[in-house]
């Protein structure tokens, strides 16, 4: 079985990045092989891809990866797009993962992650990176989402957004106006993926994580990426365009 490989749509533009390399890979998954086994037969990698049945009983995940190198990847699409995205950030991942072990050996696995460890899983799972001008950035932080996405909407020309967040991809899938991902700004231009992995990794940290640096985005707002945005009706929905809330204390700017 394809395990719903077969309803990605490789045109999307949040698949962009990562056509030519996931593409060919969900063919072998369709033809027969497992997630695990496409993975493994691209490029040299930092890790391996192995059977979900390869994690031992009452062993972390994020501790298996990092002591065996290897990742437990189950047939479907959540962990085909992890492994799509090990298999362009290998350096990130690994990043993540360090952090995520350390943590585990700091305070043990527990019933409840830590503020830590939260948030390398927020990341891990949905977040996208943007670097974009001032201006946007500001509206975003704002939630100012008419600023952002009319009044603005020539500036996106020179923005980029790049999407990390495994299941976020697999959530897009089945792409839903509410579906939001936790923002990260990137410093750099994202003019590649190598040079973006390798300055995300050295970015990352547990404290910079520990404090939330995220930004809510409904990402089918992001102009050309959804045909009904280009009506500026689209964004009156308030409930997915969500004011800010006076307690929340967002990423600032001046912080990227």
């Amino acid at each position: 079985m394809a395990h719903g490989l077969a309803l990605i749509d490789w045109s999307a533009p949040w698949l962009a990045p990562y056509r030519k390399v996931g593409e060919p890979l969900a063919q072998q998954v369709m033809q027969g092989a497992s997630c695990a086994a496409a993975l493994n037969s691209c490029a040299a990698m930092p890790v391996r891809f192995v059977p979900q049945s390869a994690l031992p009983d009452g062993m972390a995940y994020e501790q298996y990866i990092f002591e065996q190198g290897g990742v437990p990847t189950r047939d479907g699409l959540h962990d085909f797009f992890n492994g799509l995205i090990w298999q362009h950030f290998p350096l990130a991942k690994q990043r993540l993962n360090q952090l995520q072990a350390a943590q585990i050996a700091a305070d043990g696995v527990q019933a409840v992650r830590g503020p830590v460890r939260d948030a390398i899983t927020v990341f891990d799972e949905n977040a996208a990176l943007l670097h974009a001008p001032d201006a946007l950035w500001d509206a975003l932080v704002a939630r100012d989402w008419q600023r952002l996405f009319i009044e603005l909407r020539p500036l996106w020309a020179q923005a980029s957004l790049l999407l990390f967040g495994h299941a976020l991809l697999e959530k897009l899938v089945y792409p839903k106006k509410p579906i939001t991902a936790h923002v990260y700004p990137a410093q750099i231009a994202i003019d590649s993926i190598a040079s973006l992995d390798a300055w995300l990794a050295q970015d990352l940290t547990a404290d910079k994580l520990a404090g939330k640096p995220f930004v809510p985005l409904p990402v089918l707002g992001v102009p050309g990426w959804w045909p009904a945005n280009g009506e500026p009706a689209f964004y009156d929905d308030a409930q997915v365009f969500r004011p800010a809330r006076a307690a929340a204390h967002p990423v600032s700017s001046g912080s990227r």
